[in-house]
């Protein structure tokens, strides 16, 4: 009985009740796509992250990830390679690098860098570089002295394909090292600063030149999906030896799990903070409804009417209300995330600022269950919270109080 008679009175003003569902569906439209469109900015920070040469689990030996200096390369990384073999499930990939800071020179000018030693072949799985060469020729096996660079380094270097560019850094002896290696190709990043930070040559020739033998700086592996990073890096660990250290990209990237855990706080906060503007409307809509009915509640009232039966018939009425306005929310927010999944949100002319957070020059909203659930409760629940305060005024209100009101 309370359903059917709320479901006809919230009709009996069809003006007023579109206004209410207009203030829940943009509310919820909001929540949706703004919450997914964070989501899409946090999974760009993460790819980013893992594919510039992080991998979701990193193998090196103790103290490098504090202090990277060639001293602490692994001198012997069979030990790794077989832990690797027992401990990684099934889709993994990994590989092997040497990663020093260096200074690059040419005729005109010079900047410190990243020397990064690859295997062509199983790099190109793990990180961005093998599908980033915009110009010129991948590295191949047994290519000693080609070398890649950022476009936005070769612009800066005022240098192009073919021409020299001269690596200088320390080798195991603690005297300089130098080598001189021709640009090969040139490659494009999602930010410039890993442009102009990273070069690239084989492992090989970066052992060879820095006297390394068959040491290395780093194992860097990729999960399959649903994998989990930490406990894969615990059954790692308890297969090398304490000279070994193995960390996840979350221990590697401590700024950008920093802004992940922040933008978690922020989805809840911009949740309430809609619904609060949302709710002043409901309680205010809902009250104007209460004050026009005075009348007809104590009628109701005096036939018998108990005033948990009028707070029952206004929650319904809100229930309603909510409901319907949810479905319609849902809906357009659903569409505005597909309609924009295709090709997203260009940041190109944000791409100084996007970058500083570590995002991509284009962002597109992703939907994560978690959000859509927590974000109709919030509307759902607290909706009729709110609505309890003009249920409890309609109920207060006496049969004489009420057939007197004008």
């Amino acid at each position: 009985m309370f359903l059917s008679l709320a479901w006809r009175n919230i009709w009996r003003n069809p003006r007023r009740t579109a206004v209410i569902l207009v203030a829940i569906v943009i509310g919820v439209w909001c929540m949706v796509f703004l919450g997914a469109l964070m989501r899409g900015m946090m999974v760009e920070m993460v790819h980013n992250g893992i594919a510039t040469l992080t991998g979701h689990i990193q193998i090196h030996h103790k103290g490098y990830n504090a202090d990277p200096v060639i001293e602490n390369s692994m001198r012997d990384p069979e030990q790794a390679f077989k832990a690797l073999e027992k401990a990684l499930p099934p889709g993994s990939l990994w590989t092997a690098r040497v990663r020093v800071n260096a200074v690059a020179n040419n005729a005109r000018h010079n900047a410190g860098v990243t020397l990064v030693g690859i295997d062509p072949r199983t790099e190109a799985k793990v990180s961005f570089i093998g599908k980033a060469v915009s110009d010129g020729e991948y590295l191949k096996q047994g290519d000693d002295y080609g070398i890649l660079v950022g476009h936005a380094l070769m612009e800066k270097f005022e240098t192009r394909l073919g021409h020299k560019l001269i690596m200088m850094s320390q080798d195991t002896g603690k005297q300089i090292a130098s080598r001189a290696f021709r640009i090969q190709g040139v490659y494009r990043a999602e930010q410039r600063s890993t442009e102009k930070l990273y070069v690239f040559v084989t492992k090989p020739a970066a052992q060879a030149m820095l006297k390394m033998g068959s040491s290395l700086s780093e194992i860097s592996v990729l999960l399959p999906e649903g994998a989990s990073p930490a406990a894969v890096a615990a059954k790692l660990r308890s297969l090398l030896p304490k000279s070994f250290e193995v960390l996840t990209w979350r221990q590697l990237l401590p700024i950008l799990n920093g802004y992940l855990e922040m933008m978690d706080s922020f989805v809840v906060i911009w949740y309430v903070v809609v619904f609060v503007a949302m709710g002043f409307g409901i309680v205010n809509t809902t009250l104007m409804a209460v004050f026009e009915r005075i009348r007809e509640f104590g009628l109701l009232k005096s036939l018998g009417l108990k005033p948990g039966g009028i707070i029952k018939g206004v929650m319904a009425e809100s229930f309603f209300l909510l409901v319907i306005g949810l479905a319609l929310g849902n809906a357009l927010g659903l569409i505005s995330v597909w309609a924009l999944s295709f090709h997203g949100i260009d940041l190109s002319a944000l791409a100084q600022g996007a970058e500083y957070f570590g995002m991509g020059r284009v962002i597109i909203p992703e939907v994560h269950l978690k959000d859509l659930v927590t974000a109709n409760l919030v509307v759902f629940v607290l909706g009729l919270l709110v609505s309890l305060y003009p249920a409890a005024k309609a109920a207060r209100f006496t049969p004489v109080e009420a057939l007197g009101h004008t």
